[in-house]
């Protein structure tokens, strides 16, 4: 699969269309896509043969030199086994000729990256969790997809029909001027299109190479530090001291009635049964395909609010200030976790992220995760101990100021970023030791409590313990609270 490098002053980015295909076009769009999963099982089942081959004969005590040779799984060696036995293999004989070969390009690409990233996870050079070895993918589970990389791949001069190779020309459920006009004028080129059916719709998603100059924002010399919560989705508060809301939406709890009610008719229904090898019922399809509307609303209109709220902030202030939050860890509280979800915070730091460096002039300063936003005080400096997510409203015990909770942290994460810049010496400065004097609660330290630790403490006349040695060594090392995107 090639990998593609934007020239200076362009960037890539998607231009996604929903399609209005006829009956045989969308028969065609199926072919397509079920050949991509033939030929990713067939790769999956061609590599990993040799593995099983190996270990039988290993039974056998068949010596290191004699041994099946290992299979390789990258693209060009996959793309010249497949071609060498897609004319007598009895699973591809007598029909794939009927697709593209882009179809099966995009089945045994999405093969060898699977077998990359196992390869990478089990040596240790991938992040995130453990990733097991590929297996198949079943008709009735796997995503419609397949990408197309080469032939003709153009929006047609009416801008409401695209043209792909094989497919022919099909119908755009809305126009697609706005990559039509950016392609006539030459400030875009089309590199790939991939196809994919989402929740009973087809959609058609072009990677295009856009020639994108940096828009001056309306207040380049103002900062915004952004607190994201659930009761309210953001608090914004400028360097000027001014403070915005943006209140939740909550667009999922406002759907759970109507979630709760499909999800009844579609339970009351004659679904599949993997074990009896039941199928699902005409009846069941159709509450099914209700089910997954509601959700797919729920989802756009998460999806434009966000946006709404990332791009306004992005073309207004000349220096966004955010926070680096763990949300995999704040979904595992049980209370928070469907409000946490639907609030989007991940997907708000994402689109901030680009959208501040390749739309817009403006410099994007993430927080350190445990910069201590919420127990500052925004007047004087001083930080707590200790602050119950329960308390809403801050009450500074040195110079007394009673403050909205959210605001405070809205406001001491705006401070953050002239403190990056000129060097102050508080919270936030790059280049300092020690990020604010704090007595507990604003770090990584983690607090004895079982009594059996605090005996031996005592007992060893009040020396620290080796995992209190380690806590405070770590504490020694976090320099920085906060990181420059």
């Amino acid at each position: 699969m090639k990998t593609f490098r934007p020239q200076p002053g362009f960037v890539v980015q998607a231009y996604r269309y929903a399609l209005d295909p006829n009956a045989a076009q969308e028969q065609a769009l199926c072919s397509h896509c079920g050949a991509a999963r033939a030929a990713y099982n067939w790769a999956v089942g061609w590599v990993t043969a040799s593995w099983w081959q190996r270990r039988a004969e290993e039974t056998y005590g068949v010596c290191e030199e004699e041994l099946t040779e290992w299979r390789p799984w990258s693209l060009p060696s996959l793309r010249k086994a497949f071609n060498e036995t897609k004319h007598t293999d009895p699973g591809f004989a007598g029909w794939w000729a009927e697709n593209s070969k882009e179809a099966y390009s995009t089945g045994l690409a999405n093969a060898s990256a699977a077998f990359d990233n196992y390869a990478k996870s089990k040596n240790g050079k991938r992040k995130g969790a453990r990733m097991g070895a590929p297996r198949f993918k079943a008709k009735r589970k796997a995503r419609l997809s397949c990408r197309f990389t080469t032939g003709t791949i153009r929006v047609e001069q009416d801008g409401r029909h695209v043209t792909l190779p094989r497919l022919g020309t099909l119908r755009t459920h809305e126009p697609a001027l706005k990559l039509l006009t950016r392609v006539q004028a030459g400030t875009a080129r089309i590199l790939s299109a991939t196809v994919r059916h989402e929740r009973g719709r087809w959609l058609v998603s072009f990677q295009v190479e856009v020639k994108r100059d940096l828009e001056r924002v309306a207040r380049p010399n103002v900062a915004v530090g952004i607190d994201l919560g659930v009761k309210t989705l953001a608090v914004m508060a400028d360097s000027t001291g001014e403070v915005r809301t943006v209140p939740n939406p909550g667009h999922y709890d406002r759907a759970r009635g109507q979630l709760r009610r499909a999800s009844r008719i579609v339970s009351r229904r004659q679904g599949p049964d993997r074990r009896t090898g039941r199928k699902p019922s005409k009846r069941w399809e159709k509450a099914n395909t209700a089910l997954g509307k509601v959700h797919h609303r729920v989802a756009n209109l998460r999806e434009d609010a966000l946006h709404k709220l990332t791009t306004a902030v992005a073309a207004e202030y000349g220096t966004v200030v955010a926070e680096d939050l763990n949300v995999a860890g704040m979904l595992k509280n049980r209370r928070l976790a469907r409000r946490i979800a639907d609030a989007g915070f991940g997907e708000i730091r994402r689109q901030l992220d680009y959208k501040t460096g390749q739309r817009h002039a403006t410099r994007l300063v993430v927080a350190n995760r445990w910069y201590p936003s919420s127990k500052t005080c925004s007047g004087c400096g001083a930080v707590k101990a200790k602050l119950l997510l329960h308390v809403r409203t801050y009450e500074c015990d040195a110079c007394h100021l009673v403050i909205d909770r959210d605001h405070n942290a809205a406001l001491n994460l705006a401070a953050l970023a002239a403190a990056a810049v000129t060097g102050t010496g508080v919270a936030g400065d790059q280049g300092t030791t020690q990020a604010v004097s704090k007595p507990r609660g604003a770090d990584q330290k983690t607090r004895a409590t079982r009594p059996r630790r605090k005996a031996e403490a005592g007992r060893a006349g009040g020396a620290a313990l080796p995992h209190q040695r380690q806590t405070e060594a770590r504490d020694r090392t976090q320099a920085e609270a906060l990181t420059l995107w």
